[in-house]
């Protein structure tokens, strides 16, 4: 009877483990990725108003996106490696349709309407961008030469620009990430990176003469949010106030005053970290970021294991975009950067950016689990 009760209780886990291997699933992302979905339920109960709706919502696409991860991880590298100049055409196509004929919504055209749902092309040029620049870089010797370099900037700029025109700076940051990764871990060299980023800064006026009036006002908020304090810079000045509040330990679970009084605007969207740090403080705040380094270094490992350098380029671009996630969000939250429309990933109220999130680690997971074992 002992034996028996032995046996079940531990090969309960070894099954689980054997059908996640089976679905191609790398255990320790996956295990870190339920980790922070199920602080999500947590945290979105109390900044979404303690409405049941919201939670059973936000399952549903959770739900959706992990099948979806599972999907991608069974694709090989190889097809998604053949298919990705056709997946950048069709959404650079997209972006061009939401260009001509896209829904407008909160002063902004982002959005394709085909009837049953609509959705954000830009969303889907998170993993389209790098995944065309990694397609195009492992063709050539690396690290890249002068030549090669300019091909891939010009492949990312097309997007970059249709994606800030709608206006999403927002996201055009994040395909602009994507893509200068992909350059990184190609490896190019220190001194022309440096090139690279004083020729950026020295554009930067000719930046601010192309930024729409409200972009425009938000760097000028980060600068100093006090000079309009319930204007511009409201948002930035609840968010501090609510981070503030919740000191070393927070006020507890459901006891976020900022979010239950409606004072922290987009509480359950981008600023739910906000909510989050009045609820758990100091501690749930680094908790929650240790759970971010454990899955961007899970990341990171399964890049360094890859076996060529399509696999290698674009496993170590998705990982730092999902690190570019985390910091831009985290970052304009508590007042470090401008306010910028970058949801905290897995966290935050929404369908499309998480559904390509899962998508990427979905990549991720089929890169690793893909591998072939090479002879000792």
């Amino acid at each position: 009877m002992k034996n028996d009760l032995y046996q079940e209780h531990f090969q309960s886990p070894s099954l689980i483990g054997n059908l996640l291997r089976k679905l191609h699933v790398d255990i320790p992302l996956f295990l870190g990725l339920l980790l922070i979905g199920g602080l999500s339920f947590v945290v979105l109960y109390s900044a979404g108003g303690q409405e049941i709706n919201v939670l059973i919502r936000h399952a549903t696409r959770m739900g959706f996106a992990i099948v979806l991860m599972v999907v991608l991880a069974h694709v090989n590298p190889r097809q998604l490696q053949t298919f990705s100049p056709i997946l950048f055409g069709f959404c650079v196509l997209l972006l061009i349709a939401v260009a001509v004929m896209g829904q407008i919504g909160k002063g902004a055209q982002r959005w394709l309407d085909l009837g049953l749902f609509r959705f954000q092309p830009s969303e889907f040029t998170k993993l389209s961008a790098p995944m065309m620049v990694a397609w195009y870089l492992s063709e050539h010797p690396l690290p890249p030469e002068a030549k090669q370099v300019g091909v891939a900037g010009a492949l990312l700029l097309v997007p970059v620009l249709l994606i800030a025109k709608q206006p999403d700076l927002g996201t055009a940051i994040l395909v602009a990430s994507s893509g200068v990764a992909v350059l990184f871990f190609a490896g190019l060299s220190w001194s022309f990176m440096a090139g690279c980023a004083v020729v950026g800064i020295s554009l930067l006026p000719v930046l601010w003469h192309f930024m729409h009036d409200y972009q425009k006002k938000r760097v000028l908020t980060f600068i100093n949010p006090e000079a309009d304090p319930m204007g511009a810079g409201y948002h930035i000045i609840q968010s501090k106030i609510a981070i503030g509040s919740g000191g070393v330990n927070g006020r507890g679970w459901l006891g976020s005053s900022q979010a239950e009084l409606d004072f922290l605007p987009e509480s359950s969207t981008d600023f739910i970290f906000a909510v989050f740090a009045e609820e758990f403080g100091l501690f749930g705040c680094v908790s929650l970021l240790l759970l971010y380094l454990m899955v961007i270094m899970r990341c990171l490992y399964i890049a360094v294991q890859a076996q060529n350098s399509y696999d290698r380029l674009l496993a170590g671009s998705l990982s730092f975009t999902f690190f570019v996630y985390v910091f831009v969000n985290i970052g304009m939250v508590i007042g470090v950067l401008p306010v910028v429309g970058v949801p905290l990933p897995l966290v935050s109220y929404g369908g499309t950016s998480m559904v390509t999130l899962m998508a990427g680690f979905g990549i991720l997971m089929s890169i690793h689990t893909h591998r072939k074992l090479l002879p000792v």
